[in-house]
């Protein structure tokens, strides 16, 4: 424990827009205390040049990477860097007795000759990544309790899997008929120049991308397979809508059992979902939208069934940075601690 009785934090890769958000979460939680800003790029500087907006908040400055002195600061670290980089210093910090939460995707795979061919680097790392958990807490909410380390969720993965997950597990869908289309907006892609990302470019457009050959696909059918007890295989495809937060994922997938309504299922969401206190089914006819989950770690979901074409569609509404990046792996932590899982994180959205 820090000086106040709080839990010394630090957050590597803190520039971000993970990073910014994962600031203001410890900022207003009871038990955790920030002492520690590290970026290569941004070194040396004060976060107030960074994001100006919080020079009333802190007056930590962002130092360079330095595990040694994370390692003998820190009690649990996020690791909010881009893929690749969090397994060249999660074994070290570990070593140091460190909690780490990885908000990239190099602890999420069971399997490190997946995350090899999708994410085109060399692993020395197994021992060590064999001990991860996959920071679902809605699924894997046991294991992350033992963990000293949390391989966070992509965030169409969050809003997807929560979307899929009681079908799978209860066996009520075909799993080769599983067609996952999901739309984020603009911060999905992060705090950096690009064009596709430029107002002129995404304004006023929607498009899809990286269609049968996104990273995601294979971290969802990692935990699909899972969940269903075989190899499952899903199309998975994303949209950039011009808007700066959320994710709203639409799964369809055929019924096997035609005579199942929509009444059916969403007790059998609800029930699966009783003690997730994050996750909010919907009644009959109503349907979530992006807005109501912006600046929260709530899922809202939708269901409905159609009768002609036995599939039913359900929807899934996150908040991309929040429930899809930095507030799960405050949920997460909470977990790991001991804490009540919603402890620090904030419930209402700004609406409208």
């Amino acid at each position: 424990m820090g000086d106040s009785g709080r839990i010394p934090v630090g957050i590597v890769g803190a520039s971000g827009y993970g990073g910014v958000q994962l600031v203001r979460l410890i900022q207003d939680h009871p038990n955790l205390e920030l002492v520690y800003l590290g970026g290569d790029s941004t070194a040396g500087k004060p976060f107030s040049e960074i994001y100006p907006h919080l020079g009333h908040q802190t007056d930590l400055g962002v130092e360079a990477i330095d595990l040694e002195v994370i390692g003998n600061r820190c009690q649990a670290v996020f690791l909010s860097l881009p893929n690749g980089l969090a397994c060249d210093m999660a074994p070290a910090l570990l070593e140091k007795g460190c909690k780490v939460l990885d908000l990239s995707a190099d602890y999420r795979f069971d399997n490190l000759e997946t995350y090899e061919v999708w994410y085109g680097k060399q692993r020395t790392d197994h021992a060590i990544a064999e001990t991860a958990v996959y920071g679902l807490p809605e699924l894997y909410r046991d294991r992350i309790s033992e963990a000293q380390l949390v391989g966070c969720p992509g965030c169409h993965c969050t809003a997807s899997l929560l979307a899929i997950s009681p079908l799978l597990k209860q066996g009520l869908i075909t799993p080769e008929s599983a067609i996952i289309d999901s739309k984020t907006g603009t911060s999905g892609g992060g705090r950096k120049g690009s064009i596709p990302m430029l107002l002129s470019e995404a304004d006023q457009s929607v498009g899809a991308y990286n269609v049968a050959r996104h990273r995601h696909t294979p971290e969802i059918e990692q935990v699909c397979s899972d969940l269903a007890g075989h190899e499952v295989l899903v199309q998975f495809t994303p949209h950039l809508i011009p808007m700066i937060r959320g994710i709203l994922a639409t799964v369809y997938a055929t019924l096997r059992d035609p005579g199942l309504v929509r009444d059916d299922l969403l007790t059998i969401y609800q029930a699966f979902y009783r003690s997730s206190p994050w996750v909010k089914i919907l009644p009959s006819g109503t349907y979530p939208q992006t807005k109501w989950a912006l600046g929260t770690n709530l899922c809202y979901i939708g269901i409905e069934v159609d009768p002609r074409t036995d599939r039913i569609i359900v929807m899934s509404a996150i908040d991309n940075l929040m429930k899809g990046q930095a507030s799960q792996a405050i949920q997460c932590l909470n977990i790991m601690m001991g804490w009540d899982e919603t402890l620090g994180l904030p419930q209402l959205s700004f609406y409208p």
